[in-house]
């Protein structure tokens, strides 16, 4: 049995789930996440406590116990916690700003770039650091992955855009001769 799948997953205060067939819909204070499960997959919700069971033993089985375990567990999380990623800007004259909602970047193009959030993610930009959140895990790391890609970091003088704590490998430069 898969280790992550038979963790039960505890509903916090504030939390509401409604599990209707395949189609889970859990609220809370940060907004309202839904997922269709798959059909091989089983969710049964008792007082605050949810627990994902599967079907059968064979491959596919097992491979979507855990998934789905994790993807129920992250929604509780998202909509009553929320997620965060931050990213650092790094470069002369590079430099990120708010513009009503949008996020608005001078990352040494010709023009600036303006990033419309989607609905359900935010943005807050102290200084040279830009924080995307939200409610919903996989659309903030996936905006804040497409924000990275705009100019990733550069090797040899480290400017561009990296995670909060990433370690970028730095490479030495030509030796000039002598």
């Amino acid at each position: 049995m898969s280790r992550i799948g038979k963790k039960p997953i505890m509903i916090p205060d504030g939390v509401s789930v409604e599990i209707n067939n395949h189609k889970i819909v859990v609220k809370g204070p940060l907004g309202t996440l839904e997922r269709e499960i798959h059909p091989r997959m089983r969710i049964k919700k008792e007082e605050n406590v949810i627990e994902v069971t599967r079907e059968g033993e064979d491959k596919l089985d097992r491979s979507l116990h855990g998934l789905t375990r994790t993807l129920v567990a992250n929604m509780v999380e998202g909509v009553s916690r929320g997620f965060e990623k931050a990213l650092e800007i790094n470069g002369l004259g590079y430099r990120a700003q708010k513009k009503g909602q949008n996020l608005v970047l001078n990352l040494g193009f010709s023009h600036p770039v303006e990033i419309e959030p989607p609905s359900g993610v935010t943005f807050e930009v102290e200084g040279q650091v830009v924080r995307v959140k939200g409610a919903d895990k996989e659309k903030v790391g996936q905006v804040a992955a497409n924000i990275r890609k705009l100019k990733e970091v550069e090797p040899y003088h480290g400017t561009g855009i990296k995670y909060v704590g990433e370690v970028i490998r730095r490479k030495q430069g030509k030796a000039v001769a002598k």
